[in-house]
């Protein structure tokens, strides 16, 4: 795989390229224990870059590690590694945590052995072409049974599955209920879906990430005078949805146009979350 261009900061300083940072008895290679958040600079902007550094700081407390990185310093850390890139290329810029070694026995990571990195790369935003979208048979866990309170590793590989699953039958995304059969949210964004007027999401369960931009985009358009209901929905209330959108740190505000077998043309709320979105992050 050709990497896109990189700059990570690791161990006091920053390496270019994809740097080699575990070794097959590292703690978070075999037993995924790693935490990161994704952040994004594009246009000259890099919004609410803060929340995500905080958040990735509570996601290593939730999952027992330490939090090294002060909110501060990672944000100076960011503006270092973006200043290494031109500046109209759009980036990711993503932070991680991860133990080295386990405690005990071994299994639980051990706290002290925490490590840290900031990695940020090219990352083009994707263009607003809209996606389609299906069920996935697989499902969301729950907070019993995995670690729902951080933005871990080991909680991706089930969307990655649930990805390879709906493209394999033609779509390029999917939406993923919880154990209750409520829909939860796509396997790379939170889910959005407007009916007669009013927006609708579902309402943060435990069952997934209440990301940053989806809340980001809640406050826009409630602010702007939108009504926005959080509960709980179903496949059939998505389907029979009049606009359809999603929100994600990656992509931002993007438009769906079509579920199962049924277009949709992007409408005026998803027009309205992605223009107030775009002036938010710019400062307007």
């Amino acid at each position: 795989m050709t990497w896109s261009k990189t700059w990570t900061y690791f161990d006091g300083r920053w390496h270019e390229g994809n740097p080699p940072i575990l070794g097959p008895r590292s703690h978070a290679f075999w037993l995924g224990s790693s935490v990161f958040d994704g952040a994004r600079y594009y246009e000259g902007v890099a919004p609410d870059l803060d929340l995500h550094f905080a958040r990735v700081n509570r996601s290593a407390i939730a999952m027992h590690l330490k939090a090294l990185v002060s909110v501060e310093e990672w944000v100076k850390l960011a503006w270092e590694g973006i200043a290494k890139f031109d500046k109209d290329t759009a980036l990711y810029i993503r932070p991680m945590y991860w133990p080295e070694t386990g405690s005990g026995g071994v299994v639980a990571p051990d706290a002290d052995s925490t490590r840290w990195l900031l990695s940020i790369y090219e990352a083009p935003m994707p263009a607003e072409a809209g996606s389609s979208i299906t069920l996935s048979p697989y499902r969301r866990p729950t907070p019993e049974t995995m670690p729902m309170d951080a933005k871990a590793g080991c909680l991706y590989p089930n969307n990655g599955r649930a990805l390879l699953e709906c493209r394999a039958r033609g779509f390029d995304n999917c939406l993923l209920t919880d154990m209750l059969g409520n829909v939860a949210e796509l396997a790379t964004a939170n889910v959005f879906m407007a009916k007669d007027g009013v927006v609708f999401t579902p309402v943060p369960n435990g069952t997934f990430l209440n990301g940053i931009t989806r809340q980001r985009t809640i406050t826009l358009l409630e602010a702007s005078g939108q009504k926005v209901v959080q509960g709980a929905l179903s496949y059939k209330d998505f389907k029979a949805a009049d606009e359809l959108f999603s929100a994600g740190n990656y992509g931002k505000v993007q438009a769906i146009t079509k579920i199962d077998d049924r277009d949709l043309q992007p409408g005026p709320i998803y027009r309205k979350a992605r223009e107030l979105y775009a002036a938010y992050a710019k400062g307007k």
